[in-house]
């Protein structure tokens, strides 16, 4: 058995798409007889703000459920810019395996969390240092994500992230795809097809399942109102705003409500537009733990899966689709390209709205509440669809058997060269921290 070690900043009591996926890959991996460390810093996603049970110390270390996380100082402030979550980043980065010092033994094979980047520079000093290969996971292709969106315009830092970017992908044992579309993007750009291997968000479809909806109504206190449920980061690549124009549509449809479940960005000039607005059909609730997300989407109606209409959101595949197919929840998916292919015409789960067109989101709501058992199908199709293709323990024994091939037979490099200079390539994502 290995002595694995994950390298990220994120990590529950954290609730996001990066945490879930980490978190629920280690703990199974340490039941199939592994060694698992998990290398963070205190929790603050998204806010920027460490509770105060974190507070005190340098470095402390808990065990959580077999895994042992060692969690270390780093940068923290509260998320109030690009910059400063830059700095954070670069200062755990370039920090964190100097702090944790001897508290994360001595691994066989790193697995390094990316976004953020600069995580890079912590996974490939400590494989430098233990002498061992590292597995670099690519879930959002950065930086090239920050210039697509506008968030990243300096030439000078664009050259160096893509610097870093590379020679990162050309050092590792392996990169690890989350979507499709990332692997494909990464082979066209020159990396070897047995160097980068996909495996896909997925979901614990034991936990995830269908549960009474008026039981967890009543548990939550939500009324009968049809009820759209968006759970998930508020950011700028959400498109969120389209949510308080549809629901604008339909304020005179009073059996018709719009629940949004997270924090981020985005969040506070959303709420303030929607109290200007005077619209009583949204209602906004805090990031719950993920152990009640079950319980939640069972009392929705039906689930919404939000990005932006721009190019770069194309071969996104937001992991939030699984849990609101493995709860049996008909999905309203306001994405193009890979989700709505994997989602809508694969799956069946899904009724597909062009992104950012309040109109059709609307008009996709009454049409879906008019339809229940349309929606009851799409419900039962994603169950199907995430328990055969998705499901997180089978997910992680296929990691488990990457990481054997790794350790007894390195993946080559030799006919890698970096990308040729051009135009700007399209980006694919999976994650959205």
């Amino acid at each position: 058995m290995a002595h694995i070690l994950f390298i990220s900043p994120y990590y529950p009591p954290e609730v996001g798409a990066p945490q879930t996926r980490i978190s629920e890959t280690a703990t199974r991996l340490a039941r199939r007889g592994h060694q698992v460390t998990v290398l963070t810093t205190l929790p603050n996603y998204p806010s920027g703000v460490v509770p105060p049970d974190y507070y005190h110390g340098q470095r402390r270390r808990e065990e959580i459920d077999g895994v042992s996380v060692v969690r270390v100082w780093s940068y923290i402030r509260p998320n109030r810019g690009f910059l400063s979550r830059i700095i954070a980043q670069l200062s755990f980065g370039l920090l964190a395996p100097f702090v944790a010092g001897r508290a994360i033994g001595r691994p066989n094979v790193i697995i390094v969390e990316s976004p953020p980047l600069f995580d890079a520079y912590a996974g490939r000093y400590l494989a430098w240092r233990h002498r061992c290969p590292y597995i670099f996971t690519v879930a959002d292709i950065w930086p090239e994500s920050a210039v697509q969106l506008g968030m990243l315009r300096n030439r000078l830092l664009i050259g160096l992230a893509e610097r870093l970017e590379w020679s990162t992908y050309r050092h590792a044992g392996a990169v690890w795809a989350v979507t499709a579309g990332i692997r494909g993007a990464l082979v066209g750009r020159g990396l070897s097809q047995d160097r980068v291997f996909l495996l896909p968000n997925g979901v614990d479809t034991n936990r995830f399942r269908p549960l009474p909806r008026d039981e967890c109504r009543a548990e939550l206190g939500w009324d009968e109102r049809y009820t759209v449920l968006y759970a998930g980061t508020m950011g700028l690549a959400h498109g969120l705003g389209t949510v308080l124009d549809a629901a604008t549509t339909l304020r005179h449809e009073s059996d018709i409500r719009f629940v949004l479940i997270g924090d981020g960005a985005a969040k506070p000039d959303l709420m303030a537009e929607a109290a200007r607005r005077g619209l009583d059909n949204v209602t906004f609730l805090d990031a719950q733990p993920h152990a009640r997300m079950p319980a939640i989407i069972s009392a929705a109606d039906a689930s919404l899966v939000s990005l932006r209409n721009v190019p770069l959101f194309e071969g996104a595949l937001p992991s939030k689709t699984y849990e609101a197919m493995s709860c049996a929840r008909p999905i309203l998916l306001a994405v193009n390209g890979e989700a709505q292919e994997l989602i809508e015409r694969e799956a069946g789960a899904a009724v597909h709205v062009e992104p950012e067109n309040a109109d059709a989101l609307a008009q996709a709501v009454l049409n879906l509440r008019a339809h229940p058992e349309m929606a009851r199908a799409l419900g039962e199709r994603g169950r199907a669809f995430v328990r055969a293709r998705f499901d997180r323990d089978a997910l992680a024994g296929a990691l488990d058997e990457r990481i054997g091939a790794l350790l007894g037979a390195p993946v080559p490099r030799a006919s890698e060269s970096p990308p040729a200079s051009g135009p700007p390539r399209p980006v694919v994502t999976a994650d959205h921290p």
